[in-house]
């Protein structure tokens, strides 16, 4: 979320000036269609070590907006990276990918760009950002290993890890044989007002879980889950907390490991019947970013077979990295197809119609975004 200055032309994109709030921006009103002709990139053949090298001469710093939940939750990633490339300071700033993508836009509008990394839930910016000809083509080591779905065959962009929201129950308040795993499981009477949820007009991934359950059960489920009295908040992670603290008994508006985490009483559970929603977090390089070679070094170790077998807890997008013990590969579960939610994210009018119905059962947004207030140009993730 970086936001810089005014009256810069983006190449392969007209704007129009228009006045809002006493200031003059622009804006983007036509794209050429052969924004992005050009030679096959060829893939990286560099090694991290001498990637970690080209960085360091650059500066040794990068810039990555997150979407996320809360100012701390890539501080895992932040210093996995920066030890295992000494000298590297990577800073990671989160927030709701909603309004990553706001910022950006203005940013690559006004010639401010801050990031030199997007990694987005917003699926739809990618494929209109490749359009556009802000973004970098780029191939890292291993591309042929990245699932083809995930990946853009020009090079602009790519997936670095599989999430899913589904079923997180805490196993020390719920037995496990009455643990909540379809959708009707939390109409259950004895549930009432213990179940947490993401309100689904804020988080696009929670109202796609809402999505497939109207097309499967109607209207009516939104209307009897309604009287259940769910606990409402702002954000995906604040879900999972309150599970594992116990303040609520279970969710389905949220991930979880695949193996449990030590000493943690929460278990991630997916359904056999429903659909569940998985999706590939995609990531770009900007075209105008500031340290290209860091950011190459992060994608190709986010991309890396030991990174993938290690860091991410739940599914890799590589087809050589396989899932843990008791869970297929993503692909595989028939009510869990990871390329829907992309689609679905793709029809912005569908999108906001049926935000806005559901918004009549279950309610806008209330209190303070849980990632804090970042400003147009943050360049540092807040305190915390």
């Amino acid at each position: 979320m970086k936001y810089p200055n005014i009256m810069k032309t983006r190449s392969a994109a007209a704007f129009a000036l228009f006045t809002a709030a006493g200031l003059t921006i622009l804006a983007s009103v036509t794209v050429p269609p052969a924004a992005n002709a050009q030679e096959p990139v060829v893939t990286e053949t560099r090694s991290l070590e001498e990637l970690h090298k080209a960085a360091m001469v650059e500066s040794g710093r990068l810039i990555v907006y997150a979407g996320g939940d809360t100012a701390g939750q890539q501080d895992g990633m932040k210093k996995d990276f920066e030890d295992r490339f000494p000298g590297m300071t990577l800073d990671i700033i989160v927030d709701y990918s909603k309004f990553h993508d706001a910022r950006i836009d203005f940013q690559l509008a006004t010639g401010t760009l801050v990031p030199d990394v997007a990694q987005l839930q917003t699926l739809q910016d990618f494929p209109r950002w490749k359009q556009e000809g802000v973004l970098q083509a780029y191939k890292p080591a291993g591309w042929d290993a990245i699932y083809k779905e995930f990946r853009d065959d020009d090079g602009y962009f790519t997936g670095i890890f599989v999430d899913a929201f589904s079923n997180v129950v805490n196993s020390t308040l719920i037995p496990k044989s009455e643990w909540p795993t379809e959708a009707k499981d939390y109409l259950r009477p004895n549930l009432k007002g213990k179940i947490v949820v993401t309100y689904p007009t804020d988080d696009d991934a929670v109202l796609f879980w809402f999505k497939q359950v109207v097309d499967k059960y109607g209207w009516e489920y939104v209307e009897a889950f309604a009287k259940q009295e769910p606990m409402y908040v702002r954000g995906t992670q604040a879900p999972a907390d309150d599970v594992e603290s116990g303040k609520a008994e279970a969710t389905f508006s949220t991930d979880g490991g695949l193996i449990p985490w030590k000493d943690t009483v929460s278990r991630f559970v997916l359904p056999e019947k429903d659909p569940f929603v998985s999706w590939a977090q995609q990531a770009a390089i900007f075209k105008e970013a500031k340290h290209p070679e860091a950011a190459k070094l992060y994608l190709n170790w986010l991309l890396d077979k030991d990174t993938q077998s290690k860091v991410w807890y739940m599914w890799s997008v590589r087809i050589d990295v396989p899932p843990p013990a008791g869970y297929l590969p993503i692909w595989e579960y028939d009510n869990g197809d990871p390329t829907a939610f992309g689609q679905f994210m793709s029809d912005r009018a569908a999108v906001e119609r049926f935000r806005t119905q559901i918004g009549l059962f279950l309610g806008e947004p209330k209190g303070e975004p849980s990632p804090g207030h970042l400003g147009l140009h943050p360049e540092k993730a807040l305190s915390h």
